[in-house]
């Protein structure tokens, strides 16, 4: 019998406690569409995920408590879809980063030539395209690769460069006069 009263004990403290969270939650529950009504848009995605990870997680303990299998249960996959709601606000929170995809130009050159084909004067258009992009593309390599040289070796090649350059300069000269 002594055990009787201490559980009994226990389930007052527990029904005294679930009162204190009915009261708790009853404005936010019992008026939601009121509040949400006066927040920004954000603000009432996290409202609703949060009421419901809330609820949800409630009715897991619950069935944890129970003995049953909460992880195999339709409780648990809700509460793994409302964690991605979660995601999904705190991504759109977060401030936009780089842009991570790029835009392959062979791939779309290669749909382009392939839907333009047929049209003669778009293809022919499309394919000055491509060749002024392949043009500024070595321009752009070729300026990439001239480094300016540091003095002293511009000048110590300069002087191995003369002697070579005087030499020629003589042949040259001495064949033209013949």
């Amino acid at each position: 019998m002594s055990d009787v009263k201490d559980i009994t004990r226990d389930l007052d403290k527990l029904d005294s406690q679930l009162d204190n969270l009915e009261d708790a939650l009853a404005p936010l529950l019992g008026d939601i569409d009121e509040i949400s009504s006066q927040l920004p848009l954000l603000d009432k995605a996290k409202l609703f995920s949060l009421a419901a990870y809330s609820i949800e997680s409630l009715l897991f303990s619950a069935l944890k408590l129970q003995g049953a299998d909460a992880q195999n249960h339709a409780v648990y996959a809700e509460l793994k879809r409302v964690q991605q709601y979660f995601g999904k606000i705190k991504a759109i929170e977060e401030p936009v980063g780089e842009r991570s995809t790029t835009v392959n130009k062979e791939a779309a050159a290669r749909v382009l030539k392939a839907d333009l084909s047929d049209n003669k004067t778009l293809s022919s258009r499309l394919a000055e395209k491509i060749a002024e992009e392949r043009a500024r593309a070595l321009l752009k390599s070729v300026e990439g690769r001239k480094r300016p040289a540091d003095d002293s070796a511009a000048s110590s090649a300069d002087d191995s460069n003369g002697a070579k350059k005087s030499k020629h300069k003589h042949k040259g000269k001495g064949r033209s006069r013949k």
